[in-house]
């Protein structure tokens, strides 16, 4: 997903006060209890099928680098239904194996590994694939596709735009989508939810079910960044309809229930089915954030997520998490510092930035963050997370009028940040 909901844990917090209050009830239980309670899973199943008819296949023909790479694939599936990393590694290692027969010569195998990277958030080694595939030859407009996404990743702005024209067509889906993404990324939320919208009714028109399920899904996301609630969760429900396994569309529903209906209950019941089929690192913490709101303690989720993350195949892969929960503690601030400058070395964007300003805050140097601030952060990213470090930055340095600028635009996304840090917005 291009606009992934990203929601930090702050250890410290004790909510005493509800400041948001909605009277509107969006949600409806039974629109959505159906797809909590199934018990069957056929995305998974089919994962695991499409693994062994692959395996099988392979082991009858082992120089079918094909059967390889379709192997790979469906350890991919089964890494997306389950979460479990373990079968994002083994995908990792069959597409190596791919490549390195093919003497790395083929795009569609270069395309598969690279996307395989960024996923493990390997930037920079994506990156290189991709380069190779461009000198190759073949499948340009795929490879400058992906060098798109890859270059915002890294925060090359230049060059991101650069391919993004090199690919435009108003009549292409991935096209759309990206030109949508680029949109948001500039600050621009009205003209990113047109082209989305756009790129929507190509989706329909083809009726291809898998461009549906990731349209309504980033529609969804839009809307609920536009503060247009209902119409997000009608498109969440969209997505289901599509695929009743879709756990990410049930995960946007749950935030709905917490942080704009005040249900922290409802939202925990929905939280936990979704744990039953895919249990990711940052679903621990999201439970933990919603006891603090609820005034209970949530140590017990915070230890399983350090518990998940000490597996060293995620890499770096959670690297923001992490830090985001040391920061919070004086006794941690020095690893959060040690996450935060490795963080620009995998990719030097606003948002590893705006970690690493965040860390200077907390251990007392606010002069250094707001150098930081002001060199590599502001006018480069909307992010209300970041703005709400910024405006602390200002404040701090006693730049008043510009923390005040930043807390009416922070109001405005109380639903994106959620209750906890919605209540800190109010104390600026």
């Amino acid at each position: 997903m291009f606009k992934k909901y990203i929601h930090f844990i702050a250890l410290a917090i004790i909510f005493t006060s509800c400041t948001q209050q909605n009277t509107k009830q969006i949600t409806a239980i039974n629109d959505y209890d159906l797809f909590l309670k199934t018990k069957k899973h056929e995305s998974l199943d089919y994962a695991k099928k499409e693994i062994q008819f692959w395996k099988t296949k392979y082991e009858k023909a082992p120089n079918q680098v094909s059967y390889l790479q379709q192997l790979a694939i469906a350890h991919t599936l089964l890494f997306e239904c389950n979460g479990t990393i373990e079968d994002l590694k083994n995908s990792e290692e069959l597409l190596l194996v791919a490549n390195e027969r093919t003497r790395y010569k083929k795009v569609g195998l270069l395309h598969a590994l690279s996307k395989n990277y960024s996923t493990q958030h390997r930037f920079k080694e994506a990156l290189e694939l991709l380069k190779i595939a461009r000198s190759i030859g073949e499948k340009q407009r795929s490879t400058h596709k992906m060098l798109f996404d890859v270059y915002l990743e890294l925060g090359d702005d230049l060059n991101a735009e650069m391919y993004l024209q090199k690919i435009k067509n108003e009549d292409d889906f991935d096209y759309l989508i990206r030109l949508s993404k680029w949109l948001d990324h500039k600050g621009n939320l009205t003209a990113a939810i047109r082209m989305m919208e756009k790129a929507t009714k190509k989706a329909e028109l083809i009726n291809d079910t898998n461009l549906l399920l990731w349209s309504y899904s980033n529609l969804a996301d839009f809307y609920g960044h536009a503060g247009n609630i209902e119409v997000s969760y009608q498109h969440y429900l969209k997505a289901l309809t599509i695929n009743p396994d879709y756990t990410y569309a049930l995960r946007g529903i749950a935030w709905i229930v917490f942080s704009y209906e005040n249900n922290p209950a409802e939202a925990l019941r929905i939280i936990d089915a979704i744990a039953l089929k895919k249990l990711t690192p940052d679903l621990l913490l999201l439970k933990a954030d919603i006891l603090a709101f609820q005034n209970n303690r949530g140590d017990v989720y915070i230890d399983q997520y350090f518990d998940l993350v000490a597996n060293k195949k995620y890499g770096d892969m959670y690297n923001n998490y992490t830090a985001a929960i040391y920061v919070e503690n004086t006794a941690t601030l020095n690893k959060a510092l040690e996450i935060a400058q490795q963080e620009i070395k995998n990719r030097a964007t606003p948002q590893s930035y705006d970690l690493l300003a965040w860390v200077y805050h907390k251990k007392g140097d606010s002069k250094k963050a707001l150098s930081i601030v002001q060199q590599y952060i502001e006018n480069k990213t909307f992010e209300p997370s970041i703005l709400y470090h910024m405006a602390e930055i200002y404040k701090a340095n006693n730049l008043g009028k510009l923390a005040m600028n930043l807390k009416k635009e922070l109001l405005e996304s109380a639903f994106e940040l959620g209750p906890l840090e919605s209540e800190k917005i109010y104390q600026l």
